[in-house]
């Protein structure tokens, strides 16, 4: 730091001296800058400083410079400093009064200038040789802070810092004036202001260290652009990494309709959005850790839409494109919109670009894998990202194999034949134990695997696998427990399932309640329990409406995501509930409700029809469960409904029947109603061997059918 104080810093005063308030030594006539005669002084008081006579030194200063008793001691200091003697350079600065020289200089520099142009001068003049005294003495007072900060003495550095900003507030009441300032006392002022933080921090001080960040970035120091875009950035960075709560700012420097931030997140964003901001209008130069600082903080609180269009406003050439598009990418998906993310990742694997890029290929893999519709697109993703991590990295291949597994699993359940589904199944496990092999301590990993057991009704593996990712994750994670309630019930084993639910309920939060409490109705459905299970659905509505009035009716796609249970299932669940037990008001009530929320549903039409058919209203029945399908094409539960009923019409509308039931079940190959109308079909239509494949097949199921389909998972 003491090279920041050039050498030309030691020349003596220049200007009118001795100032107005100057001590009663003897005026002598100011010597030049550059004089031989400021040099010979000089050299003489080097000398006797070195001697360790500074009452001496000081004595020579004052006669020969016209200095009074604080502004010798300054300059004696502030050479000691500069040669790197601390301690002696402390020693003199121990004897300044800064209070004493606070009350000299503050008439000349607070006063206002006269209004005739010779008392004008004259003013002008005295103010000159008082900011320059007034430098002198507040360098000095910085000096010594900074001495005290190389000796380990932290608190008693950002005290005596401190006081330097206590005297400038002292001497310019109404803020550091834009023009008619010396350079060298807004020097001194600008880096006392940057300094005193960071002492602050090192003292262990933190909320002193927070309110000095806020006088500096609040007060009219007169700080320039680049000092100014310093503090705010150590700032926003001690606001999300410090480990400090801060409180908002006080209402003294508020202003009326503008934005309070309510915790350090929101005042740490606020502060990078002014830094770019700031690079935007050209006052500062870029600087890449400020993005780095920002997409941390809104990927804290899930805005990355807002992260995104930040990075969408930089100007081309600061970063290359393809790392533009797949930061972007990244975005988008952790908001939701996997369409736009996959665009842009299409472009950056384009064959012109960088199409071996293994990160944009592993998200590529990611995004299809949440789609049947895209497993075929991710499938190829996967496999290119296999291929160039075959010899690099172990743990990239065997994310990619893990992403492989998973959508060869969807696309299987979208496969046109049953050979074909056999055959995919059989790849996604075997893409997902190789993957394990790889890594045998990932959790999600294993929860996938575990997954795709139970599609395939392999439930004691899928057994372990649960048991596994609660081990592996410490019970911390609802969707394990959920899993291993589900394997549990497949097995018909519900009351150890309960068992499991409530063991999960008391490891889960209140507000990640939600899915265990709908398992938990179903499982009271299953064993025949109708009341207790609508005591659980009421206790699931409760909470579920707590959610709404917490967080408002508006929630980001990421909530709903997250396995929430929304208020339309609730009602939809009570109205299946209500018809099976032929109570048809509270039935018709619950489906109104549903309805309300929900106006155009597949689940709501198919269960006005349930409604209809078990009140053997059978054309009203048909029409609601074609409503649904056209409301959603592919809804299986109409499709098997629709099915069922046109089985019971006669013989000429079999095959139509037929038909229906085939397609559900390509849709989803283990809905054991399909099955069981599907081998009536047969039987009625002659084809008996037929019928029986479909009866064993549906019987099979519904030993190994559990209270909510594993793909709720």
């Amino acid at each position: 730091m003491a090279a920041e104080w050039d050498s030309g810093s030691e020349a003596g005063p220049t200007g009118e001296w001795p100032p107005a308030t100057a001590s009663p030594v003897k005026e002598k006539e100011a010597l030049p800058e550059e004089s031989d005669a400021g040099v010979s002084v000089s050299g003489s008081s080097e000398a006797k400083v070195d001697d360790g006579n500074i009452q001496e030194a000081e004595s020579s200063l004052r006669e020969g410079l016209s200095l009074n008793y604080e502004e010798a001691r300054a300059l004696l200091g502030r050479l000691e400093y500069q040669r790197g003697n601390v301690e002696a350079a402390l020693r003199v600065f121990d004897g300044i009064d800064l209070q004493a020289a606070i009350q000299r200089f503050q008439p000349s520099l607070s006063e206002k200038p006269l209004s005739k142009r010779n008392n004008k001068l004259r003013s002008d003049s005295s103010n000159s040789g008082s900011q320059h005294a007034a430098s002198l003495v507040l360098e000095a007072i910085y000096l010594k802070s900074m001495s005290l900060q190389k000796l380990g003495k932290a608190m008693e550095a950002a005290k005596q810092c401190k006081s330097v900003l206590d005297a400038v507030e002292s001497i310019f009441q109404c803020g550091i004036p834009g023009v008619m300032v010396e350079q060298k006392l807004q020097e001194t002022v600008s880096k006392s202001v940057e300094l005193l933080p960071e002492l602050w921090k090192q003292a262990g001080a933190y909320q002193e260290a927070l309110a000095s960040y806020r006088r500096a970035l609040l007060s009219q120091w007169n700080l320039d652009d680049e000092c100014c875009t310093r503090i705010q950035k150590r700032f926003a960075v001690f606001l999300l990494y410090g480990g400090v709560e801060a409180s908002p700012p006080s209402l003294a420097s508020q202003t009326e309709g503008s934005f309070v931030p309510r915790n350090n997140l929101e005042e740490a964003i606020l502060l990078l959005m002014i830094l770019l901001k700031k690079w935007f209008l050209g006052k500062t130069h870029w600087d890449p850790s400020v993005m780095e600082h920002l997409t941390f903080a809104l990927s804290l609180c899930g805005q990355t839409s807002v992260l995104a269009k930040h990075l969408e406003e930089v100007l081309p050439g600061i970063y290359p494109r393809t790392e533009r598009w797949y930061s972007l990418a990244l975005c988008y998906f952790a908001a939701s919109h996997n369409e736009a993310a996959l665009n842009l990742l299409k472009k950056s694997l384009n064959k012109n670009e960088s199409p071996n890029d293994i990160m944009a290929l592993l998200l590529a893999a990611k995004i299809c894998s949440s789609s049947y519709l895209l497993a075929s697109e991710g499938v190829e993703y996967a496999r290119r990202a296999i291929k160039d991590a075959e010899s690099s990295d172990g743990h990239l291949k065997s994310v990619a194999l893990h992403f492989l597994g998973s959508c060869l699993a969807k696309k299987s359940r979208v496969a046109s034949s049953d050979h074909q589904r056999s055959l995919l199944q059989t790849e996604a496990l075997k893409s997902l134990n190789e993957a394990v092999s790889l890594d045998r301590h990932n959790p999600e990993l294993i929860y996938d695997m575990g997954i795709e057991y139970a599609e395939q009704r392999n439930l004691h593996a899928a057994l372990k696998c649960a048991k596994e990712f609660i081990d592996a994750t410490g019970g911390s994670v609802s969707k394990g427990w959920r899993l291993l309630s589900l394997v549990l019930s497949a097995q018909q084993r519900y009351s150890e399932a309960e068992v499991v639910t409530d063991a999960a309920l008391d490891e889960t939060a209140k507000w990640e309640q939600g899915p265990l409490l709908r398992i938990r109705a179903k499982l009271k459905v299953a064993q025949s329990l109708p009341m207790e299970a609508v005591e659980a659905y009421r206790t699931l509505l409760a909470l579920v409406q707590a959610q709404r009035k917490a967080y408002g009716s508006i929630k980001n796609s990421a909530e709903e995501d997250e396995d929430k249970v929304s208020e339309f299932e609730v009602w939809q669940g009570l109205a299946n509930l209500y018809s099976s037990l032929s109570y048809w008001r509270d039935a018709e009530i619950c489906l109104q409700k549903a309805k309300a929320l929900k106006a155009y549903s597949a689940t709501t039409l198919h269960a006005e029809g349930n409604i209809h058919e078990m009140r053997e209203k059978i054309q009203d029945a048909l029409a609601a469960y074609f409503n649904a399908l056209s409301t959603e094409v592919e809804h299986v539960p109409s499709k098997v409904s629709i099915g069922a009923l046109l089985a019971k019409k006669g013989p000429k509308y079999l095959p139509v029947a037929r038909c229906f039931l085939s397609d559900a079940l390509r849709l989803e190959p283990t809905n054991r109603m399909a099955w069981y109308y599907l081998g009536k079909v047969h039987k009625h239509d002659g084809r008996q061997a037929d019928a029986a494949d479909c009866f064993q097949a549906a019987s099979m199921l519904e030993d190994s059918d559990p209270v909510e389909s594993f793909r709720s998972l």
